[in-house]
């Protein structure tokens, strides 16, 4: 508590890395902020980050990670689904199990922790998915990361209209290539992203989490079920 006003709080789904750590850190300085994390530590988070460790393909996590959320802050006033699976899915080979956790973690989990959240979301509150330009520009061998990704878009539609009467705002934010340092791209597939994209430069993703601090905030508050495409101008 800061000046007699309670602090907003924030959940951010595989936030100890890449564009997920970059909008955990721009987020907290404005909100307490929550991360969930699996495979990578959360070594290099600011402090007073409540860091959780969860498996987004597991339903009993979400209202675990939702209880967590409420035991230390006593709220919670919005979500980002930043956590993802990328994987391939060649025509010719056919892996269930790898295949489900796409829409496991990419699709399923936002709408479990929706669900396990919405009891302590009042008006004002705000839920940001982030999505990829792949939802409408299909990536060849990762056919269905992309409709993963253009489900997401779907269920942002649908949870705006569905949660409007709330006053609770659905968007979410389409990144092109992002340069993350920490995974880098090959140096001639980096090149090839360059030269589809109109500003010649790959994103950052600084630039991602300004986006969603955007939608976040109040100058943001007439817009529902929108998907703000950061990109670059990639493949115009």
């Amino acid at each position: 508590m800061a000046g007699g006003l309670v602090r907003k709080v924030a959940l951010v789904t595989g936030g100890a890395r890449g564009i997920g750590r970059a909008i955990a850190t721009s987020l907290s300085d404005e909100y307490a902020v929550a991360i969930t994390h699996l495979t990578t530590a959360p070594n290099d988070i600011p402090a007073g980050i409540l860091a959780i460790e969860a498996d987004l393909r597991d339903p009993e996590s979400y209202s675990r990670i939702v209880d967590e959320i409420i035991g230390k802050f006593g709220r919670l006033d919005l979500i980002v689904n930043n956590a993802g699976v990328i994987a391939e899915s060649p025509v010719d080979a056919f892996d269930l199990d790898a295949l489900r956790g796409i829409f496991d973690v990419n699709v399923l989990a936002p709408q479990g922790l929706l669900a396990a959240a919405l009891p302590h979301l009042g008006r004002g509150a705000s839920v940001i998915g982030i999505s990829s330009v792949n939802a409408v520009l299909p990536p060849k061998g990762a056919a269905l990361y992309g409709a993963s990704k253009a489900a997401l878009d779907l269920w942002t539609r649908a949870m705006a209209k569905e949660l409007g009467p709330k006053g609770i705002r659905v968007n979410a934010v389409a990144p092109g290539a992002v340069n993350i340092p920490e995974s880098p791209r090959d140096a001639a597939l980096t090149r090839a992203f360059v030269e589809m994209t109109a500003l010649g430069q790959l994103a950052e993703p600084s630039d991602i989490a300004d986006a969603v601090c955007f939608l976040a905030s109040d100058k943001a508050r007439a817009i529902t079920g929108e998907v703000l495409t950061v990109s670059g101008g990639y493949r115009l």
